[in-house]
């Protein structure tokens, strides 16, 4: 189902060609010294901004060498806060409703990635 490859070189195996999904975002920020377990295909970013600031990200992630049980896509996804008071706390969950549904669109992109074979 990959129509595409890309070839990216490591420290340990030299370039490494591999199958790349058309999800991924590509390679831009590849930097030559990573080992082959550490190669990652990586969606957009879907953001979470609040009071100007991002609070969260969450993207489409693959390791296919990755040293662990699955190598299947996920959705990683990150947080950090701040301290609120009351009204500040009502506009971040405001704000995460929001991000909610957008979460909820990246899941069901997970699952249609996965009934087409694109990983």
């Amino acid at each position: 189902m990959h129509d595409r490859t890309v070839t990216l070189p490591t420290i340990d195996h030299g370039p490494v060609t591999i199958p790349e999904p058309s999800w991924c975002a590509g390679h831009a920020n590849h930097r030559p010294d990573t080992e082959r377990v550490d190669l990652a295909h990586t969606g957009e970013d879907v953001t979470l901004h609040f009071r100007g600031q991002q609070l969260a990200h969450a993207c489409l992630d693959q390791a296919p060498y990755a040293e662990r049980a699955t190598r299947d896509v996920q959705v990683s996804v990150s947080l950090t806060g701040t301290a609120l008071d009351a009204r500040g706390m009502y506009e971040l969950a405001a704000a995460l409703d929001t991000y909610a549904d957008r979460l909820r669109t990246l899941a069901d992109s997970l699952l249609v990635i996965a009934a087409e074979g694109d990983l």
